[in-house]
């Protein structure tokens, strides 16, 4: 057994296929299922609430500033949802940007102006991969065109100067530069990570980057200076199951969450290591 499991436990139970997780600034943890569903879990993992349901297949979840809403991606109706924190009305959001209709909507970010930012997958194995990004309001352009090797989980990295995002199939993690007036800039490689299935991205405030794997169920670190370490690995994928998104949460912002598409869990890991605030922990001016 790797020494940090002993620190993993299983938080709540009973979710169907939990592929997102999001941390609400009041401790709750939200996910989503694979038959549409959003999920409210209360702090302490005891209760679980369907707030919603889409009737689609829901992958990443993202809080805005301030969490006022939640941005859903919803690969069955292939769009991004609008659920308010306020009455919890769900609205369509975007269905795509500049002429191109969304396949996969993967994963969205939001950077501190509330700019939503969604990894399109493409075409599974094939290297279609872009991102697009969209106002509050939900004007949208095509803000990276890739192509990616299957863009998946993403993050705002330090300060907001690039966004990282997952090339499943690459494997590995990639970058793009965020230039003054917002555009897209320079894309490079931070890492490979062979025989693996990456998924996740979550950013603790040293500035270390972690990775969670689909498979072979594993969780990477990786430095500022991009080396490569092994966090956590469950080999018999019992409290680790196919991990595929991650957020940082609880009291002091140092427990890592991890969804398990291969099972009906999100598991809670006791890391000690302070997680870096997102745009929805930070209160509007």
């Amino acid at each position: 057994m790797h020494p940090l499991l002993q620190k993993a436990s299983i938080y709540a139970d009973g979710l169907d296929h939990p592929e997102g997780v999001a941390v609400h600034p009041d401790g709750s943890i939200w996910a989503g299922g694979e038959a549409g569903q959003i999920y409210r879990i209360s702090e302490e993992g005891k209760k679980v609430e369907e707030i919603a349901n889409t009737g689609g297949f829901i992958l990443g979840l993202a809080f805005s500033p301030g969490a006022e809403w939640l941005a859903v991606c919803d690969l069955g109706h292939k769009c991004i949802w609008r659920l308010d924190m306020a009455g919890h009305q769900l609205t369509k959001f975007a269905t795509g940007a500049d002429g191109h209709h969304f396949n996969i909507p993967n994963y969205a970010v939001f950077d501190a102006a509330g700019n939503l930012y969604v990894s399109e997958s493409g075409v599974f194995r094939e290297v279609k991969g872009k991102i697009l990004k969209f106002t509050n309001e939900g004007k949208g352009q095509i803000w990276h065109d890739g192509p990616f090797h299957f863009a998946n989980g993403m993050a705002m990295g330090p300060e907001g100067k690039h966004l990282y995002v997952v090339a499943t199939f690459l494997p590995g993690v990639e970058r793009v530069a965020i230039q003054a007036n917002g555009s897209a800039g320079e894309r490079s490689l931070v890492c490979t990570l062979p025989e693996t299935v990456p998924d996740g991205l979550a950013f603790d405030a040293a500035g270390n980057l972690y990775v969670s794997c689909y498979s072979p169920n594993k969780i990477f670190k990786v430095s500022p200076t991009h080396e490569v370490s092994l966090l956590i690995e469950d080999w018999d994928a019992h409290t680790l199951s196919n991990p595929t998104n991650i957020a940082f949460g609880g009291p002091k912002l140092d427990q890592l969450f991890t969804a398990n598409l291969g099972r009906w869990h999100i598991t809670k890991i006791d890391l000690g290591i302070v997680g870096m605030p997102l745009p929805a922990h930070q209160k509007k001016a």
